[in-house]
């Protein structure tokens, strides 16, 4: 089978976007809307779902999303613990509502209720009930909550550690992934989010994250940045800071994703990174939604450039696009075989 496991909401109703535009305007004095206001039936998710990710999954032979809230809706910056906590809960419930309606092809993951300065212990109770309630497989942790100015402390810091302790009780694994840049300075999905995966994989080279948390794992979205194409670079860097090998220091727990779309860059991925170190993913309707007029094919077509690829074998391409992520992913794992997948 095909995981992509990198899928987000990007489709949702619009009455999901107008009521987050309440929201905000409660910040400034308006009436803030109540949960309750927002009304989106089955029959609105369904027609969201199965004549977007749904048509093109089955399109393209993917069987199964793991899905979360849309990555630039997130926003954290917007807003206090407060306003993040009620939007973290709206679209973690309208993402487990789809696994529920689709449950042979999607997965929830869950966002956290981040926000700048906020201590990330307080995503906590988000956290557990996601996974408790809503049979979460995964989370979205944003390394940067400030939308594009980096204030928080990097992701080896102790502050981090509540999250992590969670996660490892749990066996879930985290996407690190960003959301919306307010820094001008940063295009949203052209800089910031390729930024965060490069600075997120410095990080942790510069830590020491993973002996305080052996099992942790944590995937780098969109190929890793430009992880793989300065791949000589981080492994000096490492050296120089008197870090072992990155195969030791980090691969044992950090995984990349195949949102890379061309074929050149797959490919580079795919010979740089070692093929247990990769996640099939698409990140359909995303950040490039359109057709490349060179190819003929949508550029988020991943499943293209890995099977053309020189670079993988039969057994590489199987590692990729199933048995990593039932390895990374455990509670994945589980409910597959519960449905005897």
């Amino acid at each position: 089978m095909i995981i992509d496991c990198h899928g987000h909401y990007t489709t949702a109703p619009p009455a999901l976007e107008a009521w987050r535009k309440r929201q905000i305007a409660a910040l400034s004095g308006e009436p803030a809307p109540a949960r309750a206001d927002l009304r989106i039936s089955d029959d609105e998710l369904r027609e969201t779902i199965e004549g977007n990710q749904l048509k093109l999954m089955d399109e393209r032979g993917i069987d199964l999303t793991i899905f979360s809230p849309r990555a630039s809706f997130m926003a954290h910056h917007i807003g206090g613990f407060e306003t993040s906590a009620e939007w973290a809960g709206i679209c973690n419930e309208l993402c487990y509502r789809v696994s529920k309606l689709y449950p042979d092809r999607f997965a929830p993951a869950a966002m956290l209720p981040q926000s700048p300065g906020v201590d990330p212990a307080t995503c906590i109770p988000e956290l557990t009930r996601c996974v408790e309630e809503y049979g979460a497989v995964a989370l979205n942790l944003n390394p940067d909550p400030s939308g594009g100015h980096w204030t928080a402390p990097p992701l080896t810091d102790k502050s981090w550690y509540p999250i992590y302790e969670k996660m490892v009780e749990f066996d879930v694994p985290a996407m690190v992934h960003v959301s919306t840049s307010v820094n001008p300075a940063f295009h949203t999905t052209g800089a910031h989010y390729l930024n965060a995966d490069t600075t997120a994989f410095m990080q942790l080279i510069q830590g020491d994250l993973f002996k305080d948390f052996p099992t942790l794992k944590l995937i780098i979205p969109h190929g890793g940045g430009a992880v793989p194409y300065h791949w000589g670079r981080f492994r000096g860097l490492a050296m120089a800071l008197d870090k072992p090998e990155l195969e030791e220091h980090l691969l044992g727990n950090v995984f990349f994703d195949t949102c890379v779309y061309h074929q050149p860059g797959s490919d580079l991925l795919f010979d740089v990174i070692p093929a247990r170190n990769i996640l099939f993913a698409s990140e359909m309707i995303g950040a490039v939604r359109s057709i490349d007029p060179r190819t003929g094919q949508y550029f988020d077509d991943t499943r293209r450039y890995a099977e053309a690829s020189p670079k993988l074998s039969a057994d590489d391409w199987a590692a990729i696009r199933e048995h990593n992520a039932r390895r990374v992913y455990p509670r994945l794992d589980a409910l597959l075989k519960n449905q005897g997948r």
